[in-house]
């Protein structure tokens, strides 16, 4: 495995799928540690001269409790800090699975590198060690709306503290070392969404290879319809330069200029294929977006207090607020909804005589054989499930801990229904891939392998059964799935 140097400053998404799925290890840059120690100095100074939230004080609605000097400490596990990790860790619903958990891991530390707390080094490098042996915490699904992902961290320290028993995952060796934790290191682990950040950062990064790929498919699917290209044509779209429309454009362009031999039949065609510059530009850019919120929440330090090293001081704030992430997910996932829609319209258009001049749902015969007539039906099936995860989250509204936390933005349900939506864009995207790759058969259409369209129907083509007969067709619709993921 290569190895990724985390330094609190420099982390992507993609970066933290590497880490995720194993495919990299994480080293810790020796700078970005010593700035950690550096910053526990600081804040031992600064507590003796101000009130500091969860330090000196309670916390949530108990943030005007003033905590005895008797409670500060952690001897023998007892203290204020564990006690709010066994508060806090409270998650319920199913264990989160190990790749995410895994996620969570690589971006929590990540951030704690940034120095933004007074949190021990000896936790990150703990973090470290289990990301490098690959055991993680058991956490659950359901605790977080938002504003910081109280109970999984939580759940995080606990196992930490050795209070907790390491999920195996894919570890290998022993579990990691327990060490204490105290006041300095409970709160600030758990002032964060690394867990929603390491899910939207999977789930980005499996939808770029999606919308990626989605050209490729969309292009076979109008080579099989004779369709036109003028739809993509760059007069048309420097007339309306939206940066995703004009690389959607560009990409067809790019895919059928080399094979594109026919006389469309029709003036202009559906949708499907007439507006997917525009559709599917609008996923691209709204995937754009949610990446630069991305890369700064993996990144940042969103600890509140936050500690500052010049001026040597702590700062209250509401920067663990997810705003920003929920607008970003929440418009990633409307916006494949809309792609999706195309695809499933350009399925219709295949399995329509009057489109393809094939038989109707692409049948072996016109005897009343049925095609791929129940792709169809699935593909739809996929869009209504997408359909209930596009539902926008920060519709959604809480008011929590006594009155004094009155919004949330409910990041961590998004964050998990965008994961949700590429599994479910995988299906339709493959239903259409089976429909293109058969109609192109029946056409006789063989397109030139030298050329990157050509190539990839020589790929699907070897995945996908050739026969037409009726059939069940589960097996080609997940072989065209695992080729486009």
């Amino acid at each position: 495995m290569s190895i990724l140097t985390l330094d609190g400053g420099s982390l992507t998404p993609a970066q933290v799928a590497a880490l995720a799925r194993r495919t990299a290890s994480a080293g810790i840059d020796p700078a970005a540690r010593a700035r950690m120690l550096r910053a526990r100095e600081v804040a031992e100074h600064v507590v003796t001269r101000r009130r500091v939230y969860g330090y000196t004080t309670g916390v949530g609605a108990n943030r005007t409790t003033e905590l005895p000097d008797s409670h500060r400490e952690d001897a023998a596990g007892g203290g204020h800090g564990m006690r709010l990790l066994r508060s806090h860790s409270g998650g319920i619903g199913p264990l989160v699975p190990v790749e995410q958990t895994r996620a969570m891991l690589a971006v929590r530390l990540n951030q704690l590198l940034c120095a933004g707390s007074a949190i021990s080094a000896a936790v990150a490098d703990r973090i470290g060690d289990a990301l490098a042996s690959g055991h993680v915490p058991a956490v659950h699904a359901l605790g977080s709306v938002g504003t910081a992902d109280l109970s999984a961290l939580a759940e995080l320290g606990l196992t930490l503290a050795g209070e907790q028993p390491w999920r195996k995952g894919e570890g290998t060796g022993p579990d990691p070392a327990p060490i204490p934790l105290d006041r300095w290191d409970a709160l600030p682990l758990m002032s964060s969404s690394a867990l929603t950040i390491g899910q939207a950062a999977l789930a980005h990064t499996d939808l770029l290879t999606l919308l990626e790929r989605l050209p490729l498919v969309a292009a076979l699917s109008l080579a099989a319809a004779r369709g036109s290209d003028e739809p993509y044509a760059a007069v048309v779209h420097t007339r309306r330069p939206h940066p995703g429309a004009l690389r959607t454009a560009a990409r067809m362009r790019e895919l059928l200029e080399p094979v594109l031999d026919w006389t469309p039949p029709l003036v202009q065609d559906p949708f499907g294929f007439r507006c997917l510059p525009q559709v599917h530009g609008a996923a691209l850019d709204a995937a754009d977006g949610l990446e630069r919120v991305l890369e700064v929440e993996l990144n940042a330090a969103s600890e509140n207090p936050l500690l500052t090293l010049e001026p040597a001081d702590y700062h209250h704030h509401g920067g663990f607020h997810q705003a920003s992430l929920a607008l970003a997910l929440d418009q990633v996932r409307l916006a494949v909804l809309g792609t999706a829609q195309l695809s499933t319209a350009r399925v219709g258009a295949l399995v329509s005589p009057s489109f393809t001049a094939l038989p109707a749902y692409l049948a072996e015969d016109e005897d009343g054989s049925s095609g791929i007539m129940i792709t169809e039906y699935a593909a739809q099936a996929a869009m209504a499930e997408l359909r209930g995860s596009a539902q926008p989250v920060t519709l959604g509204h809480a008011v929590l801990s006594r009155g004094v936390e009155e919004h949330a933005s409910f990041a961590a349900t998004g964050a998990r229904r965008l994961l949700e939506t590429v599994e479910q864009f995988r299906l339709v995207l493959a239903c259409e891939l089976l429909a293109a790759v058969r109609a192109l058969r029946m056409h006789g259409i063989v397109l030139d392998p030298a050329t990157g369209l050509g190539r990839f129907q020589h790929e699907a083509a070897a995945v996908l059964d050739p026969g037409t007969a009726d059939r069940k067709l589960t097996a080609d619709v997940e072989a065209a799935a695992e080729l486009l993921s």
